[in-house]
């Protein structure tokens, strides 16, 4: 748990860079654009427009932003996205999974493996790591929303798997099937989430050295860069040290 919690934070800050904020919207506006396409463009009743809304507005995306998505899906105009997982085992044996949506897979193949290569990676088949990762909803609450205890009572009420409080905020764990009411649950109680998301969370971590670290970091980023992909899962922990080298 704390290496995941760690790795999100680390490439949390690092996405909060103006750099990568224009980037950032386009990928949470393909989403919204995807779900709404996928679905009705009524939030209410459709949880993945709903939770990729949540996602937008955390990020602090323009409602003008959101609304255009919206429309780009019910007018039918733009490309056509296939939702794609790539597996792969990054520098250090450390397990990655990419999810992109692409318009191009012949294109977003080529770019993540060759990345993976590079890194001195490799790109394997789909199911190659996921295995070693548990498909589970996340909330996200800042932690001065509620008191650790407060939330915990709260979270195993609404029928939530997990908990984990720290100083930079909650995380409420379900599984994909109760994901969408312990969400509600939890909304009812403290107000809408910073974050809800369906996740790959590693069952154990593997602690690198700081080389393999930069080298990881290395290929995360490239990956995140890219225009197709829209989120990275590893299996790694890094040192304090690293750390904060590469949050700053």
């Amino acid at each position: 748990m704390a290496g995941h919690s760690q790795f999100k934070n680390i490439m949390h800050r690092k996405g909060k860079q103006d750099a990568m904020r224009s980037k950032m919207f386009g990928k949470l506006a393909r989403e919204i654009t995807v779900a709404a396409k996928l679905g009705t463009p009524d939030p209410a009743m459709n949880p993945r427009l709903r939770l990729a809304i949540t996602a937008a507005r955390a990020e602090n995306v323009p409602k003008d932003n959101i609304e255009r998505a919206i429309k780009k899906a019910l007018g039918n105009e733009g490309e056509n996205y296939d939702e794609i997982r790539y597996e792969g085992y990054g520098p250090g044996g450390v397990a990655v999974i990419v999810e992109a949506l692409t318009d191009n897979r012949n294109r977003a193949a080529s770019d993540i493996r060759s990345y993976f290569t590079k890194s001195g990676g490799n790109l394997g088949e789909t199911g190659s790591v996921s295995f070693m990762f548990d498909r589970v909803g996340v909330i996200e609450y800042d932690a001065k929303v509620a008191s650790d205890d407060a939330m915990l009572e709260a979270a195993i009420e609404a029928g939530a798997e997990d908990v984990a409080s720290s100083e930079d905020g909650h995380e409420v764990f379900a599984s994909p099937e109760t994901f969408r009411e312990v969400a509600k649950a939890l909304e009812a109680k403290f107000g809408e989430a910073r974050k809800a998301a369906l996740v790959w969370k590693p069952q154990n971590t593997i602690t690198v050295d700081d080389e393999t670290g930069e080298k990881l970091f290395k290929l995360l980023d490239l990956l995140n860069e890219h225009d197709d992909v829209q989120n990275v899962y590893a299996n790694f922990e890094v040192s304090d040290a690293l750390a904060a080298k590469m949050s700053a």
